[in-house]
């Protein structure tokens, strides 16, 4: 269990979520109910074989994808997760990239993720940070705040 918390389940995920590897992603059957929801800025997805499409493509898509937990808050059925995602672009820049969010998740009463939500902002975090488009979205935030 991990001294970062108390709750085993949660700490599992945890451990999950900062070590997945490409070859880990055909396990997520262990971690996420059959029928769980997966919902970020991206994809609405449901059951085990489509989570795992989205994951497999998160390494398909970019170099040395990683997560890093930052914050955990639990209570019942439910957490709260900050983290930071931390990648590489595989056909742009190859300095690495930050993404911040959060992860609300629901455990099923055989403590297996029921329903994974992520929470982030995709253009702050991940369009500003693109060649071109990256140049018009920070244009657009500074005509917005003036």
């Amino acid at each position: 269990m991990s001294a970062r918390h108390a709750d085993a389940r949660v700490a599992r995920v945890v451990a999950m979520f900062e070590s997945i590897t490409p070859a880990d992603v055909s396990r997520l059957g262990e971690f996420y109910a059959g029928d769980a929801r997966f919902k970020d800025p991206f994809n609405d997805v449901r059951g085990v074989p489509a989570i795992e499409k989205v994951f497999a493509h998160m390494f398909v898509a970019l170099d040395s994808p990683r997560f890093v937990v930052r914050d955990i808050v639990a209570e019942g059925e439910q957490c709260f997760l900050t983290w930071d995602f931390l990648f590489r672009f595989r056909r742009f820049s190859r300095e690495e990239q930050v993404v911040h969010g959060g992860s609300h998740l629901r455990f099923d009463a055989q403590d297996r993720v029921a329903l994974h939500r992520d929470y982030w902002d995709a253009a702050e975090e991940l369009y500003e940070k693109l060649p071109g488009i990256g140049a018009f979205m920070r244009f657009l935030k500074r005509r917005a705040n003036s």
